[in-house]
């Protein structure tokens, strides 16, 4: 099984761009079937899907996201990028990475996540 770990800045200035690095271990990040999705938790709030990119390279955005969202591959590096940018005091939230297993129909793995602070 993959174990991811995200990685990024904590405090992230207003219309900057936010770049987050989610790293597999254990495994390829490249197998048959394999969404990576990017999740992230606002403060008091429920969970929101941002985006995934699967194992063809095609990448899926949520609607009110996307115009500011990208998800790519590193596979020299084995790992996932989010550029998210122009964000705002309510991009704040714990982003995580998770991988969709398409064959299983289930979430495999997950990351522990990562706190992202938008602040001045």
């Amino acid at each position: 099984q993959v174990q991811l770990q995200e990685s990024g800045p904590g405090l992230v200035k207003p219309s900057q761009t936010l770049s987050l690095t989610c790293t597999g271990s254990g495994g390829s990040i490249r197998g048959n079937n394999y969404f990576w999705n990017w999740i992230r938790q606002p403060p008091g709030k429920g969970l929101e899907w941002m985006g995934y990119i699967g194992y063809s390279g095609e990448t899926n955005y949520s609607p009110p996201l996307k115009s500011r969202t990208s998800i790519s591959w590193d596979t020299s590096k084995n790992h996932i990028t989010l550029l998210l940018s122009s964000v705002a005091p309510e991009d704040t939230a714990v982003y995580y990475c998770a991988l969709w297993d398409g064959s299983k129909r289930r979430f495999d793995s997950w990351g522990q996540g990562t706190q992202v602070t938008v602040s001045s």
